[in-house]
């Protein structure tokens, strides 16, 4: 006698099987429904809950079919036991993601004005910002800005972002600062006089940053004042060693990186 299976649903009316893809901490995928998309924090009775880049959390039902990885239909299946607890995060404190490939780089850009600020950006935020597709600009001196912004020619699919030094209202630096700002350009600043303060004293096993009477060369006063050699570029390479991540350096320096990131990638 012939068997027959018990599914009669035609073969070209049967969904087409689909990968299931383990959802490791950091794998980056999208909820169609919602188009949420985020890495992956923690599975749990079902669930998994994703971070976007800004931090927002969601959690969604682990079902059948129900997510995009890279623009393709997946089933996520929880890891097996004994897996990482939790992501692992870039310097900056983003999620990680195992295997991400550098974007082509974006239209906009961001400019940093001295070789030390954007030593720093990169090593901070390095990851974060190959992921986005944004390239990071040396700006000699904020004299140049005007011209490299004409030059630019900042839109809507091209913005425009600078971080300046010891940024205070009414200075010149402040006033050309605001001649260049527009819907497509922002230029922010952070407080200190140098990009050396932005990093924190405690992360140098140092009490505190010397203060330089006004009319000395501010880099060379701290070398003299904390008894380091009198070379500044061997100066900033010791700072530099003592920076592992965004823990490392001041919040008024974080919030500025941060904002021009979110300015230049927004949609």
């Amino acid at each position: 006698m012939r068997q027959y299976s018990a599914d009669l649903t035609p073969p070209w009316k049967k969904p087409k099987p689909v990968p299931e893809v383990t959802a490791e901490p950091g794998l980056v995928v999208e909820e169609p429904g919602t188009g949420f998309c985020g890495a992956v924090i923690r599975c749990e009775a079902g669930t998994v809950t994703l971070e976007d880049r800004f931090g927002k959390h969601r959690v969604f039902p682990m079902e059948p079919r129900g997510f995009l990885l890279e623009g393709r239909v997946v089933t996520l299946v929880r890891p097996a036991p004994g897996g990482p607890a939790r992501p692992a995060r870039t310097a900056s404190g983003s999620v990680a993601v195992p295997g991400a490939r550098a974007r082509v780089a974006r239209a906009g850009r961001i400019y940093v004005e001295g070789r030390h600020d954007a030593e720093l950006v990169e090593k901070v935020w390095g990851d974060d910002l190959r992921i986005e597709g944004v390239v990071v600009e040396y700006l000699e001196g904020v004299d140049d800005l005007p011209s490299i912004v004409s030059e630019f020619a900042p839109g809507p699919d091209a913005r425009l972002g600078v971080l300046v030094d010891h940024l205070v209202p009414g200075s010149k630096e402040w006033r050309i600062a605001q001649s260049v700002t527009s819907e497509h350009a922002l230029v922010v600043g952070h407080p200190y006089i140098d990009i050396w303060e932005a990093v924190k004293p405690s992360s140098l096993g140092i009490a505190v940053w010397p203060r330089v009477p006004r009319g000395q060369d501010w880099k060379t006063g701290v070398c003299r004042a904390l008894g380091w050699p009198e070379n500044t570029g061997a100066a900033w390479q010791r700072i530099l060693s003592g920076v592992h991540s965004y823990k490392d350096l001041e919040p008024e320096l974080l919030g500025r990186v941060e904002e021009l990131i979110d300015f230049v990638t927004a949609p």
